[in-house]
């Protein structure tokens, strides 16, 4: 139970993260200062990355409180 609470808050602060990251990098591209294809590339990357660390998390949580109880 534990492990299925605090992956859901992390999971949500991984979102939280990957969407301020996407706005961002929205911003950059309306301002010209990165190309489409910089935007594109680097969305793909944080929502990636966003879901494998949320994929893993559950796992990581599961051994820390396995050593901890």
């Amino acid at each position: 139970m534990e492990v299925i609470l605090a992956s859901a808050f992390s999971t949500l602060i991984i979102v939280i993260i990957v969407f301020s990251m996407i706005k961002v990098l929205m911003i950059a591209y309306k301002r010209n200062e990165i190309t489409l294809k910089k935007l594109i590339t680097y969305s793909v990357a944080a929502v990636m990355t966003g879901l494998i660390v949320a994929s893993l998390l559950p796992f990581g949580y599961e051994k820390i409180f396995t050593l901890i109880t």
